[in-house]
């Protein structure tokens, strides 16, 4: 008999418990077309009948979203590709708390409705006490756009040639401000302005001055630039109007850090002058992606209300986030800045031992890390890796163990013909994980 005649039926299939409970995690469509799958592979002769139900399980994904959990063993800490900042358990059970219905705007004391993220702005305004008013949009260009719209539709936007940035994936910050209407009058050169190039530049149809701090390079040798302190005394104190200066610190750090003296911060920035400072919520400060502006009360007041604003506001799940990470405890981004490389090194000999004793080619080698995600370019941290054969870098990328969801996605970077799996911005709860996932990698290999 042709077994093909034999294909199992799919109400048969379906109505098997360990399929009817992954439909209860995925949804129908999604199993159904897993269970098409297999028994097509019966027709084509490739299957056995009797394996159908195994094979469309084993094809089943670990969750209804094809987001795949990654461990980020780049030594990037805030990996563009991967998310950026990972988000911290207060931040992580702040979303669970915020996915059913929340108090967004509803004032549970009068039954009235109520301010928008108001625990949230009230959260990021005590972390930047130099602010007098804050806001919250969906990312940092969002917080651009808003403002050149509001402030300079029309109008002139003064702005260095040296700080005329690609933001990567191709997006150049001057086509964005250009398409909110407003012009750009550029000053100064590639490699030198100086606050006489502003105030020549400043007249009647500026809108603002903005400052752009150049996150992901670096201009070295014979360098100049107008520091915002300065070139905002000299504007209050010159002939010209007194045009607001706007300051895209970029990297989201609300603080001064010690270990990234030169990393531009909110605060700083702000008691320097700076009318209105704009960053990332996604990369220093180590939450949800967002855009801040933070600055003068009528200038941020004057942005929230404007009709744009409504278009680039976040949800609940980024106000909550945001509103942990800036509350709760330190932030995975800010303990991996910190970690002490002697420490890093223990915990990465203590996983080559585990990988060796495995049967696999695993050792322990210095390495430098970095910030990423256009932060502290140039600003080396010392760190540790596992090194280990390269052929283990599509295993544990996209091997059976991470398709179904056993273990997450590895991912490293390769050097010299090794993969190198640097700890520094791995949480070291997830040493164990990440061990198992290797040595899951290593026995799919074939």
């Amino acid at each position: 008999m042709d077994t093909r005649r034999l294909v199992p039926r799919t109400d048969a299939l379906l109505a098997d418990p360990r399929l009817a409970d992954a439909e209860r995690r995925l949804g129908r469509a999604l199993v159904k077309a897993a269970v098409a799958r297999a028994q097509d592979q019966v027709r084509q002769g490739t299957l056995a009948p009797g394996d159908v139900l195994a094979a469309a399980l084993a094809e089943l994904p670990a969750r209804a979203a094809t987001l795949t959990p990654v461990i980020n063993a780049t030594g990037v800490l805030l990996h563009t590709n991967l998310g950026r900042a990972p988000l911290s358990g207060a931040a992580t059970d702040a979303l669970l708390a915020a996915a059913g219905c929340t108090d967004v705007e509803f004032d549970l004391a009068t039954g009235a409705r109520g301010r928008r993220g108001r625990g949230t702005l009230a959260a990021l305004a005590a972390a930047v006490p130099a602010a007098e008013r804050v806001h919250v949009v969906n990312n940092n260009a969002a917080a651009l756009v808003l403002t050149a719209t509001a402030l300079a539709a029309g109008r002139e936007i003064v702005i260095s040639r040296g700080e005329m940035v690609e933001i990567g994936d191709g997006f150049r910050l001057p086509d964005l401000l250009a398409s909110t209407g407003a012009r750009l009058r550029e000053v100064g050169t590639t490699n030198r302005t100086s606050v006489a190039d502003y105030l020549a530049a400043i007249g009647p149809d500026t809108g603002f001055v903005l400052k752009v701090h150049p996150s992901n390079f670096r201009i070295e040798g014979f360098t100049a630039e107008a520091a915002v302190p300065y070139l905002t005394a000299a504007i209050k104190a010159g002939p010209g109007p007194a045009v607001p200066v706007v300051a895209d610190i970029g990297s989201g750090l609300l603080a001064p850090h010690p270990a990234l003296p030169d990393e531009p911060d909110a605060q700083t920035m702000l008691r320097g002058g700076a009318a209105l400072v704009t960053a990332s919520g996604d990369k220093l400060l180590g939450g949800p992606q967002a855009g801040l502006l933070l600055g003068q009360d009528g200038l941020v007041q004057r942005l929230a209300r404007h009709p744009l604003a409504r278009a680039l506001r976040v949800d609940k799940l980024t106000l909550a986030a945001l509103e942990a990470t800036l509350t709760g405890p330190p932030v995975p981004v800010a303990e991996a800045l910190a970690a002490d490389p002697i420490f890093i090194m223990k915990r990465v000999q203590r996983v080559a031992a585990d990988l060796e004793g495995a049967g696999i080619d695993a050792r322990p080698v210095p390495a430098e890390a970095a910030v990423g995600g256009g932060g502290a370019p140039g600003v080396p941290l010392a760190s540790a890796a596992v090194s280990v054969p390269e052929e283990l870098t599509g295993p544990l990328r996209t091997g059976p163990a991470v398709r179904q969801g056993r273990f997450p996605a590895v991912i490293g970077r390769v050097e010299a013909g090794r993969l190198l799996l640097d700890l520094r911005a791995v949480a070291p709860p997830d040493d164990g994980t990440l061990t198992a996932a290797v040595i899951a990698a290593s026995q799919a290999r074939p």
